[in-house]
């Protein structure tokens, strides 16, 4: 059964964090830029507080017709967002997500951040486990015969 630690040694393990006193406008700009849907927001002891995302843009700044350039991220992320281990299976990762309608999981071991995943990188890892799969079957069948 696959691992989050499987997903991270394929992906990688960084994750773009933010302080707290980041403006919701600065953190908008490091999350296009990046192409991400996602930061975490981490005290001045580098811990992870929180993650700000594009739900939370969307939700609590253009909803609230809060201004983002005056806005900080620790008044609208979401707090103690839900982490998993690396050791944590894709199959509960997955359910994880649904159940929390969540899009980003921090991974945690020992208090320490290991990486991120998200749906994407679910769907990107079982696929290319698919294709694996499909080349060793047809190497199986064709060098039968």
């Amino acid at each position: 059964m696959s691992t989050v630690r499987d997903v991270l040694a394929r992906k990688g393990s960084d994750v773009v964090r933010v302080p707290l006193d980041c403006t919701v406008l600065d953190a908008a700009r490091i999350m296009s830029q990046g192409r991400i849907g996602g930061v975490l927001v981490c005290d001045a002891d580098d811990c992870m507080v929180g993650i700000f995302t594009e739900r939370d843009v969307l939700a609590r700044v253009v909803a609230a017709q809060r201004d983002p350039a005056a806005t900080v991220v620790s008044d609208v992320m979401t707090p103690n967002p839900v982490s998993i281990s690396s050791l944590t299976s894709l199959d509960v990762c997955s359910a994880l997500m649904t159940q929390r309608r969540v899009r980003h999981l921090p991974v945690v071991d020992d208090g320490e951040l290991r990486g991120m995943i998200t749906p994407g990188d679910l769907l990107a890892f079982r696929m290319a486990e698919q294709e694996t799969l499909i080349q060793d079957l047809q190497h199986y069948v064709f060098d039968i015969r």
